[in-house]
């Protein structure tokens, strides 16, 4: 079993206690373990955080983008053994995992790019030699709380931002899936950022909640989870002026209209659905079929399904990963004999899988149910795994109304020919991400990201959106005539 150590202050340090790391292709041993600090080990790394933001913050933004490019170029040369470990750790496929791997070292690079760029803009202003700007910077001190679903690209999308805007970070990663954010300190540590900027803080989060929420200097927290987890958080945060930035739950769907191209839709459906074995905020979940094409969507959708290969993540022939750990699948298990209880269908799956090389593993069959109503909860709930949910609508008003019809709203897809319709599916829309003839999932690093009413907060990630919750705007006036005159 490999032994880790966590990034403090500059230094790698372990601990007395450990927590185990298991791959849910085969839970039965741990293959990694990584120190379980304690809550006076989290403030003391929020001492170093604080220490070295004073100086970061000051530092010149083309050093800011030389580390982080530097940073960018690491983790491409360890690409193999950074997407095993992605794959050891959260079960997914090798060939997401090298994506996901990929695509945090372009994070760095576009953040590294921003970096470069102008920080605020020259305003007109109504006084005679008088010329007024704004500038941003940094807030300080930011908490870093990233899930297990995409163990690495979520700390790429949160700390790039964030350290090339100056600020200084705590960073939790979720404590089944620790390996991927250590390499990602790693190569942002070997780069050469100073120590203090980023602190990885690896425990159980019951016994260091409060150190870790609570420490006076936190300026904000950035936290991808649960409605319940975020809620919770916000409660907490309620009566201090700390911002927070949430990327929560999604009950995602797709439309296919009657003019859709099916057999594409079907592809794009079952893409965005068990990709990661559905374990992606993204992934659809619910999909609304126009009526008359019902039956030959659904045809086609389920033999797509069925050609589908569970397996372990390190297999290339697998298309469809474990999920996470024993209590996430028996979590979605669970939600699948309550739809069926509420009078759902089974076309396909609705089952673990414990077949051969799959016995010990956390595996779920990719599963899609009909005779779903509105009322039911696996229409309404996140399931948050390989599960999808059909239903038949009259015409594109029951479609658009069916989609909003959520407390969610994340993202939604509709498939058609018809422009007008793609383009009023834009529009009516409650989601913060609309795809046309395309999957629900998939944003790149400069599109802005985040969701309406329960799946985010007000603050955008990805883009150069991101930059209203990691900096302040300050204005400043200057009067240059007094200046001229005394100088005359």
């Amino acid at each position: 079993m490999r032994t880790l150590e966590t990034l403090s202050g500059g230094e790698w340090v372990t601990t007395a206690e450990w927590i185990e790391v298991h791959d849910p292709a085969d839970v039965r041993v741990p293959f990694a373990r990584v120190p379980a600090l304690s809550a006076k080990d989290v403030t003391r790394a929020y001492d170093h955080a604080g220490r070295a933001f004073a100086d970061w913050r000051r530092s010149s933004p083309f050093e800011r983008a030389r580390i982080l490019t530097g940073a960018a170029r690491l983790i491409r040369e360890r690409a193999d053994e950074i997407a095993a470990d992605v794959t050891a750790e959260n079960g997914k496929t090798l060939a997401e995992a090298t994506g996901e791997t990929l695509k945090a070292a372009d994070f760095l690079d576009y953040y590294a790019g921003l970096a470069r760029q102008g920080y605020g803009t020259l305003l007109h202003d109504v006084r005679p030699n008088h010329r007024t700007h704004t500038q941003r910077e940094p807030i300080g001190v930011i908490l870093v709380i990233s899930p297990w679903n995409d163990p690495l690209i979520t700390p790429a999308r949160k700390l790039a931002p964030l350290l090339a805007a100056g600020n200084a970070a705590v960073f939790k990663p979720a404590t089944e899936t620790p390996l991927s954010g250590l390499h990602f300190a790693r190569a942002l540590h070997d780069a050469g950022l100073p120590a203090g900027v980023l602190n990885v803080v690896t425990g159980r989060t019951a016994e260091i909640e409060e150190a870790l929420l609570d420490d006076a200097r936190i300026a904000g927290i950035t936290f991808t989870g649960s409605n319940a987890v975020g809620n919770r958080i916000r409660r907490r945060l309620a009566d201090r002026n700390v911002r927070f930035q949430g990327e929560l739950g999604g009950k995602n769907a797709s439309v296919v209209l009657r003019d859709a191209d099916l057999p594409a839709a079907a592809k794009a459906v079952v893409a965005a659905s068990f990709g990661q074995a559905g374990q992606r905020c993204t992934a659809t979940s619910r999909v609304l079929v126009d009526q008359p094409v019902y039956e030959e969507f659904t045809r086609l959708l389920v033999a797509e399904v069925e050609a589908l290969r569970t397996g372990p993540g390190s297999d290339p022939a697998t298309t469809v990963c474990p999920l996470s750990s024993p209590r996430q699948r028996d979590a979605v298990l669970a939600d699948l004999v309550g739809a069926v209880d509420q009078g759902a269908t089974v076309l396909t799956g609705g089952r673990t899988d414990t077949d051969g090389e799959r016995a010990h593993g956390c595996y779920v069959r990719p599963t899609v149910l009909a005779d779903v109503t509105p009322a039911m909860a696996i229409w309404r709930e996140e399931v948050f795994g390989p599960v999808l949910a059909l239903r038949a609508v009259d015409d594109f008003a029951a479609a658009v109304e069916a989609v909003n019809d959520s407390p969610f709203g994340l993202a939604a897809a509709v498939f058609t020919r018809d422009l007008g319709s793609a383009y009023r599916f834009a529009d009516e829309a409650e989601c913060g991400q609309v795809a046309v003839n395309t999957t629900t999932t998939g944003w790149d690093v400069h599109l802005p990201f985040g969701g309406f009413h329960d799946s985010g907060t007000g603050y955008k990630e990805q883009g150069d959106e991101v930059l209203r919750f990691s900096t302040r705007v300050k204005t400043v006036a200057v009067h240059f005539g007094a200046a001229e005159r005394a100088h005359g």
